[in-house]
């Protein structure tokens, strides 16, 4: 899938809730009601969302919601301690990013914007260039150039920022402690902590897109299938049934699948709502 541009995200997952975005440009979202991240209703003409997480053993529900406008803008609501919704000023967007306290977007000319929290160096992307596509975890970011290489800043506690030698990558994926990119040939490659799956994605084949989650990741085939590896305890890499799928994302705990029709499957826990998608009808676009 090496592209010029990032395929917009119609589907994202959270740490409780999960995000969608409709053909007409409206979105959804499924989670705690009245939470703050899940106050989308009023958004219009949205092409792409991502959905903050925070590593689920921490204690907190706040999270924040990310949208893509058409017109290159940028919306948000949630979470916002560290400035990570302050986005309204954001213009020629291409493609955005929400990790832990933090959002990420790609401008039109290849280089990085962040707002959010500094401490771990996530933010540090002033520096990138020939950006398509990026992708935040908890305390780490990670950028995808056009020519097919890698770049990462922040914590790397557990060598998920060890992607400098990674070529011909057409998508990242960005979660906890682990970062997995998928390859033009159709592999999965993997840096970080071991309990997130980051051997077993290494037999992967065939694969056109990945999702890191907390600690699991997630992976769509050319057939629509969908594979898992990492942690389960929740059920969130019970997606062995799983058909027709064309864009995955990954939670805290749950996994969300988007199917070529519009539907969304759901596994995992589903403890503040985050699993009401059964009716949902969403754009068929891929992931990132």
């Amino acid at each position: 899938m090496t592209r010029s541009t990032c395929d917009p995200v119609v589907v994202a997952a959270g740490r409780r809730h999960s995000v969608g975005v409709r053909d007409d440009g409206t979105v959804v979202a499924a989670g705690r009601p009245g939470s703050p991240e899940c106050a989308v209703d009023e958004w219009r003409k949205v092409v792409s969302v991502a959905a903050g997480t925070v590593h689920a053993a921490r204690n907190t529900g706040r999270s924040h919601t990310v949208a893509l406008r058409a017109d290159g803008t940028v919306a948000a609501v949630g979470w916002n301690g560290d400035g990570q919704c302050d986005v309204a000023a954001w213009s020629g967007v291409v493609s955005i990013a929400a990790g832990w306290r933090r959002t990420l977007g790609v401008l039109g000319d290849g280089t990085v914007t962040a707002v959010g929290r500094t401490n771990e160096g996530a933010c540090e992307v002033g520096g990138w260039r020939e950006i398509v596509a990026v992708a935040a975890g908890d305390w780490h970011s990670v950028g995808l150039r056009s020519g097919g290489t890698v770049v990462a800043t922040g914590n790397t506690l557990r060598g998920q920022c060890k992607v400098a030698r990674w070529q011909r990558v057409r998508s990242v994926s960005a979660g906890y402690l682990h970062t997995v990119a998928v390859t033009e040939d159709g592999l999965v490659l993997a840096a970080g902590d071991t309990g997130s799956g980051v051997a077993e994605v290494g037999r992967w084949r065939d694969i056109i897109a990945v999702a890191a989650g907390s600690r699991h990741t997630l992976g769509v085939d050319d057939r629509g299938r969908v594979l898992a590896a990492g942690d389960n305890t929740r059920g969130q890499c019970d997606v062995d049934a799983w058909r027709d799928v064309v864009a995955v994302a990954a939670g805290a705990e749950h996994s969300l699948g988007l199917r070529a029709d519009g539907t969304v499957l759901f596994a995992g826990s589903n403890a503040d709502g985050q699993g009401s998608v059964g009716e949902w009808r969403l754009g068929s676009g891929g992931g990132c």
